[in-house]
């Protein structure tokens, strides 16, 4: 099944932790009015990591300090089109003082702490995956230096 779709969930640093980007779709857009993670299709020729970072800079203008692939990938039905989708899913630590920028497709964001995203995400897909996030990235697991992946303007500080 070729991938489709890309999901990536936003993280900073907090003085208690960590905070979760949130942006809420604009009401004549899909799914208006709801509160969303960054998600975008994969154009032609784009790998999955090209798309999550362009996905990234298109609907919040960020750019990651620090960019990881989850272990997981969400797959999930759409009704609208009769698709089943692919969705490799990336979390992507920005600076604490990054601007966030919107584009037509959200109206406002907020970020939340860690101790409350769970219970304002909207699809059990990506509760599974936030569970693999939190775990293997932000809760430095065995896994997280293998899951990193170092992007042009990101230093490899590992090794």
């Amino acid at each position: 099944m070729p991938i489709g779709m890309v999901t990536v969930f936003v993280v900073r640093h907090a003085a208690n932790g960590f905070e979760f980007l949130r942006l809420r779709r604009s009401p004549d857009d899909f799914l208006g009015n709801t509160w969303q993670t960054i998600r975008g299709g994969v154009e032609s020729g784009e790998t999955a990591t090209q798309a999550a970072v362009r996905e990234l800079k298109e609907e919040a203008g960020l750019t990651p300090v620090e960019f990881y692939r989850l272990g997981s990938v969400e797959t999930f039905y759409l009704d609208v089109d009769d698709r089943i989708w692919q969705s490799p899913a990336f979390c992507a630590i920005v600076d604490r003082e990054a601007e966030v920028k919107l584009n037509h497709e959200h109206g406002e964001f907020r970020w939340l702490p860690r101790e409350s995203i769970l219970a304002e995400i909207m699809w059990a897909s990506e509760r599974a995956l936030l569970n693999d996030l939190l775990i293997d990235i932000l809760d430095n697991g065995p896994a997280r230096s293998y899951l990193r992946i170092y992007l042009d303007h990101t230093p490899n500080t590992t090794g």
